[in-house]
């Protein structure tokens, strides 16, 4: 069933035309993933998808009734103060007749009004009718999910978030939204590698259609099997998932620049034909042939490397082996209420050495930049040492671009590097960049993230150093960029060290990996495909360990609710009886065998939950020893993690039976009571 239908569409800002000829349906179930360089449209589809904006050209068709929900870059949460409430604001009318029913309930406790009697049932009717008692669950799930914690997201302020965070609330609230279609714009943004694997795998189970704009070349050939691609000024459906995409792509590429060849060639043989008769015998031919060829339709070049950014990155020296030293180094911030800084990474002991490629993973906020600012001199170590090699040139890319003076021109910031370089080769520096012309006179300031992005590398470029900090060089970059990166960071020939999200950049190209876990920092030698199949047991424990919390949970709560049933039984036993009848049969015994029954199925009851206690604690020590990443460094290592895995097995296994003894125990204990 198609639910949008995208047919001949242009969208032209007065005499500029973004895009036109688009056309392509989305339908139930579809997930296309819709990449293409920066600038080219891709967010002024979503506005055309979602009806905000009406095209130019052509139409776009919706199936009624169909609910079309966006996730913006730029995210306002309107007027609530806390992370539960931002993530649950699709739901604000539910919140508010939740509250609405408590206060209600309140004021029944001493009132019997048959009026709010009627109002309450109908208020309740509606709650359960709108899914008053399964949004929660929800919220709490996407929380989770997105790592924040549910119970303490009821009282944290929005305002207390850094804009990672922020971003990861914004796309809680998108996801647990209602709607048939679902639209996002760079979801994996702010996230980190976890979140980012979350994320995939709520995708791919959800039933709902989706249309995405990502750069992340690995979160697409996970997510998507469908790809829209901007190039040229329109935009080429192609179906299948995105590594087919890449291939379809090169295959359409090769064509067009074939017909192109043999136009040309064509065009040459008619323009030389006419040159050697126009004047001659055969004039009117020529004159026939000139007019044909004035209206024959040209075709274009394809687009292909020529228009990416054209990155190269050269050393100017070779430097020593030794590039970083850390001797139990501690790295951390300065905090404003108090008088020592929070230590983020501690007692961090290694080497980097010439040639590597180190990828540098972890949890957001956990310190990796931290680090690198240290490396790069920009901060001194808290406590230890941390040397770079003296004849070591290090070129560092800032995160937040910082590195770049908002107050400059492009064209100032590369004469500065090179102040003996004339005009036409600062501007042709720039123009590999993409930038021409009158925009070389753009302050830093104007440009867009993106745009900033390929500036600070155009600098870096000219650097020539010989060891590269490079801190989430993708991002605000679109794919055909970060392939360009990729390309040059592999020819490079000198040492990497990179902190990113992009696994698809971190396969191609890390031979080393560093992974910050809980202030440490643990070296993994070899490369990050190495170590995504090393971490396989740590996510399996974090599996297990999840669903035994959740079973864990559910046998809690029975367990209360059946001490609520005993305490009951034990308030009525208690009540004054009626006066006992002349036949009543032998009630003494009878009440004995009952207290016997009842305290032999109490005693197992206690037995099972000191069962059900102790193989808890079994698994969470398991859990928490195949949670470290230093247990993955040495084959010695990833063998205990295998036994430790199979262990872990064992120990679920047994506690899911002791939770069954433990159910079987309480409903004894409860028929005893009655």
């Amino acid at each position: 069933m198609t639910q949008l239908a995208i047919s001949n569409v242009g969208v032209e800002f007065g005499a500029t035309t973004l895009f036109k000829d688009i056309t392509f349906t989305v339908a139930a179930g579809d997930r296309w993933g819709v990449v293409g360089r920066n600038g080219t449209g891709k967010t002024t589809l979503f506005r055309l998808l979602t009806g905000e904006l009406q095209p130019s050209k052509g139409q776009v068709v919706r199936q009624p009734g169909v609910r079309v929900t966006l996730l913006e870059q730029h995210r306002d949460f309107g007027p609530v103060t806390t992370v539960w409430e931002a993530v649950a604001g699709a739901f604000r009318d539910l919140l508010a007749l939740e509250r609405s029913l408590a206060q209600q309930a309140d004021a029944l406790a001493h009132t019997h009004d048959e009026a709010a009697m009627e109002r309450y049932g109908r208020d309740l009717e509606r709650f359960e009718r709108e899914g008053g008692y399964t949004y929660a669950a929800r919220v709490d799930a996407v929380l989770d999910g997105l790592g924040f914690d549910p119970d303490t997201s009821r009282t944290r302020r929005l305002d207390t978030l850094s804009g990672g965070e922020r971003g990861r609330v914004g796309l809680g609230r998108q996801l647990v939204l209602p709607g048939e279609v679902l639209l996002l714009d760079e979801p994996t943004n702010h996230l980190d590698l976890e979140t980012t694997r979350w994320l995939e795998g709520w995708l791919k189970q959800t039933d709902r259609s989706i249309v995405l704009v990502s750069h992340d070349r690995a979160f697409l050939a996970a997510v998507v099997d469908h790809v829209l691609h901007f190039e040229g000024g329109t935009a080429t459906p192609y179906a299948g998932g995105y590594e087919a995409f890449v291939a379809q792509r090169e295959e359409r590429r090769l064509t067009q620049q074939r017909q192109f060849d043999k136009q040309a060639k064509v065009i040459a043989a008619e323009e030389d034909y006419i040159r050697r008769n126009i004047a001659g015998q055969n004039t009117k031919q020529a004159k026939g042939r000139r007019k044909k060829l004035a209206h024959m339709p040209r075709l274009s070049a394809p687009i292909g490397e020529e228009a990416v950014m054209a990155l190269r990155l050269e050393i100017g020296d070779r430097g020593g082996d030794q590039i970083v030293v850390a001797d139990k180094a501690s790295v951390g911030v300065p905090t404003p209420n108090e008088r020592q800084p929070r230590v983020l990474i501690e007692n961090f002991t290694g080497r980097l050495t010439r040639g590597e490629v180190v990828g540098f993973i972890g949890p957001n906020g956990a310190g990796k930049s931290t680090l690198l600012k240290a490396i790069a001199g920009d901060t001194a170590p808290l406590g230890g040492r941390l040397h770079v090699g003296d004849s070591i040139h290090t070129a560092y890319y800032r995160q937040d671009l910082a590195q770049l003076p908002l107050d400059r021109t492009l064209y100032d910031v590369i004469a500065d590097l090179r102040p003996l370089w004339e005009r036409r080769l600062v501007q042709g520096h720039l123009g590999r960049f993409g930038f021409s012309g009158d925009e070389v006179q753009r302050r830093v300031g104007t440009l867009s993230g993106g745009e900033r992005a390929r500036v600070a590398l155009a600098a870096m470029m000219l650097s020539r150093a010989n060891f590269l900090v490079l801190d989430e060089p993708t991002n605000h970059l679109d794919v055909e960029s970060i392939e360009a990166l990729e390309d040059a960071l592999d020819e490079y020939e000198g040492t990497v060290l990179l902190v990113s999200h992009d696994r698809a950049l971190l396969r191609a190209l890390a031979t080393q990996v560093w992974v910050l876990h809980d202030r440490r920092v643990t070296i993994f030698d070899g490369s990050f495909e190495e170590w995504e199949t090393a971490s396989k047991e740590r996510e399996h424990a974090a599996q297990v360990h999840a669903a035994e919390e959740e079973a864990v949970r559910r046998v809690k709560e029975r367990e209360r609710m059946e001490r609520a049933k005993r305490e009951a039984e034990s308030q009525r036993a208690q009540a004054p009886n009626a006066p006992n009848t002349p036949n009543a049969p032998n009630k003494r015994d009878t009440e004995r065998d009952q207290r016997r029954s009842a305290r032999d199925a109490q005693k197992r009851v206690e037995q099972s939950e000191r069962r059900v206690a102790e193989l808890e604690a079994k698994v969470a020590e398991l859990t928490t020893a195949l949670d470290d990443p230093a247990l993955y460094g040495t084959p010695d290592g990833m063998k205990k993690a295998a036994d430790l895995g199979k262990a872990l097995d064992r120990a679920k296994a047994a506690l899911d039976g002791a939770l069954e003894e433990w159910t079987a125990a309480t409903e004894a204990l409860e028929a005893s009571s009655v």
